[in-house]
């Protein structure tokens, strides 16, 4: 759910999490969300915190109360210290400034999804002529192993945990490198060549220019 009253950030929200494939209900006011959740519980809510008609905190608290475990990320343009504070008191689980990079919110959705997602993280993939196995930290193409460096392999996992989909290179480069975006990704471009080097024909990894990268079995 997303509660934002901006028409133009609202439909950019919007038009990128349909793209990436999430079901999004777009609430204009306070009194909208709160009538539509009196009746649905979304996964995730996405809550401005200045809205016509009602403070987006207080709102932040009603939900909070209602539901413990329901994922909240305040997206605000109150970038103030205290802002910041009251509103995590006030029950939000995240908190995103504007403006924002769009790959940084997707980012965050994710991020607060994946709890949802009840997949064993040490469950061996098997893509194609690939076989990824995180628990005994191998990788296999055709039955032969294939020796990765350490960031080599987790960047693998990431992109195979994601297979056909796009991870931006935003997400790799956190998740992998512990970097920001504004970090040089040339250290990210050289070990995908080297992945492509070492898994040859067993794989595609596409660059998606702009974005970040795409692994699917050949």
């Amino acid at each position: 759910m997303l509660v934002e009253d901006d028409e133009s950030v609202g439909a950019s929200i919007v038009d990128s999490l349909s793209t990436y494939g999430y079901m999004v209900e777009w609430c204009r006011t306070g009194e909208e969300a709160t009538a539509m959740l009196n009746s649905t519980t979304p996964d995730l809510v996405l809550l401005d915190a200045g809205l016509p008609d009602i403070d987006g905190f207080a709102l932040c608290r009603w939900l909070r109360d209602r539901d413990n475990e329901l994922a909240i990320v305040l997206v605000t343009a109150r970038d103030a210290e205290i802002d910041i504070v009251v509103g995590l008191d006030a029950g939000a689980s995240d908190y995103i400034t504007k403006p924002f990079s769009m790959n940084v919110l997707l980012a965050r959705v994710r991020a607060h999804l994946r709890p949802l997602d009840h997949v064993d993280p040490m469950q061996r993939l098997m893509l194609g002529r690939l076989v990824v196995d995180p628990s005994a930290y191998t990788v296999e193409v055709d039955g032969a192993s294939v020796p990765l460096r350490p960031r080599e392999f987790e960047l693998l996992l990431l992109l195979a945990r994601e297979a056909d989909k796009v991870v931006s290179r935003e997400r790799l480069l956190a998740e992998v490198w512990d970097l920001h975006w504004e970090s040089s990704t040339k250290t990210l471009d050289m070990h995908v060549l080297g992945l492509r080097r070492k898994l040859g024909d067993a794989i595609e990894i596409t660059a998606v220019r702009g974005v970040g990268f795409r692994l699917a079995a050949a």
